[in-house]
């Protein structure tokens, strides 16, 4: 009797802590009503609230079963029955901290930038969709920023399973920015965001097999079709992150993987990202086919200025020798080859990007710098925009920050504008 008292205990202490983490709304995690311009919408606080109410549900039941078994059966089966509740509960504890953690950062000094970010992303969903109307399957809660500890951007695609969660499916796309890089001229994020289109759009599979069929016709070499085939998604979201944000989202990539010879010409044998010296090349390769040949050459040339190869290098010799023939058929592959779930299209009919809109972020740039309001740019080319004038050297960083953050987010909301900068007049 003392054993199973013991055992009845623990249940109880169970049972207080079980159900505790079932429900997350915009004043539990802190938004305040001066926050609100900021805030996730409410589909996603919905969205969040749908996945813990399916594991509150798991945990009543499991939880029910062992409040009702606990004095007739076996002790070990008892324990046992417990543990599956606390798995149910460290579920619960999971999720619902996933959630706070990207929720509550929308009550603090980082709302605006977030919030800002949240629009690049969800003009880049526009932009297929006013393209290429109907291919998404219906409607999709766009991508929430958070930020995070971390060197670079990262993604959670929506419906992933995340070993964070013990499995869990992601609900809608998050993508994570390091604290100190939530300056609104990265094209990383860019880049980030196409990795969820990708995702949504039904072609990873796709883009896969037909980058492997292309790679190995054309080399016959099963270990360089192995490498591409690894490669493939990083290698989209790049050519992606160019057709959304133009060369500036080539020369800003350039930038962020501009690191120590030993470094960028070092191969690593299986991983998902590309050399960093070859991944360069292949943006060069995709400018000049958009017709962007200057940039291409300017692009390369940096790169072959910075990383002579036989100077130094730690890449497979047939690697190294193939690229020239091999890049080209990889960026014709996943950029301009048509593909079933696009209906028959490529991905470069479904994110146009021509001279004309080059010159358009060019002068958005001009204005940016000399404090005027950029004319008509899209919220994916005011990154390019932006890249530019920080370039420049014409405008402080911070105040070209402010600015645009504050730009973005009044074409979110006019009542967000802004928190943290100043009226783009008196900020002149």
């Amino acid at each position: 009797m003392l054993t199973r008292q013991f055992l009845r205990t623990k249940i109880r202490a169970l049972a207080a802590r079980a159900r505790r983490l079932a429900r997350i709304d915009p004043e539990g995690v802190g938004i305040r009503p001066q926050d609100r311009p900021y805030a996730p919408s409410e589909a996603h606080f919905q969205a969040a609230n749908r996945r813990l109410a399916i594991i509150d549900q798991q945990i009543a039941r499991r939880l029910g079963h062992l409040e009702q078994s606990w004095a007739s059966e076996p002790k070990q089966r008892v324990l046992v029955d417990i543990a599956l509740v606390e798995r149910e509960i460290d579920r619960a504890r999971r999720a619902f901290g996933l959630f706070f953690e990207i929720f509550s950062q929308r009550g603090s000094a980082f709302a605006p930038a977030l919030a800002a970010h949240d629009v690049i992303a969800e003009d880049c969903y526009r932009a297929v969709r006013e393209s290429a109307p109907r291919v998404f399957r219906g409607a999709l809660l766009k991508p929430l920023t958070y930020m995070e500890h971390g060197f670079s951007p990262a993604t959670m695609r929506r419906g992933v399973l995340l070993n964070r969660l013990l499995g869990e499916p992601n609900p809608f796309p998050i993508v994570r920015v390091p604290w100190d890089r939530d300056n609104p001229w990265q094209p990383v994020f860019l880049h980030e965001v196409s990795h969820n289109l990708q995702a949504d759009l039904g072609i990873w599979q796709e883009n896969r097999q037909a980058v492997v069929r292309r790679i190995l016709r054309a080399s016959s070499d099963p270990g360089l079709t192995r490498t591409y085939g690894l490669w493939h998604k990083e290698i989209f979201a790049d050519l992606a992150a160019i057709l959304l944000g133009g060369p500036a989202a080539a020369w800003g990539m350039a930038t962020f993987l501009a690191n120590p010879a030993p470094r960028v010409v070092t191969f690593r044998s299986g991983g998902a990202h590309p050399t960093a010296y070859l991944r360069v090349h292949i943006l060069a390769e995709m400018l000049r086919r958009l017709g962007f040949g200057d940039d291409a050459r300017k692009l390369a040339g940096v790169w072959e200025d910075l990383y002579n190869p036989r100077r130094f290098n730690r890449v497979p010799a047939r690697l190294l020798a193939s690229s020239g023939r091999l890049i080209p058929e990889v960026v014709d592959e996943i950029a301009f080859q048509t593909r079933r779930n696009l209906a028959q299209r490529a991905l470069a009919d479904i994110l146009r990007f021509t001279p004309e809109d080059e010159r358009a972020i060019r002068a958005g740039s001009q204005a940016l710098q000399q404090s005027r309001r950029p004319a008509g740019l899209p919220p994916r080319w005011l990154v390019s925009a932006a890249g530019y004038a920080l370039a420049s050297g014409r405008i402080a960083p911070r105040l070209l920050s402010e600015r645009v953050i504050g730009l973005l987010n009044e074409s979110r909301n006019p009542a967000a504008a802004p928190r943290r900068s100043p009226p783009l007049a008196r900020a002149a």
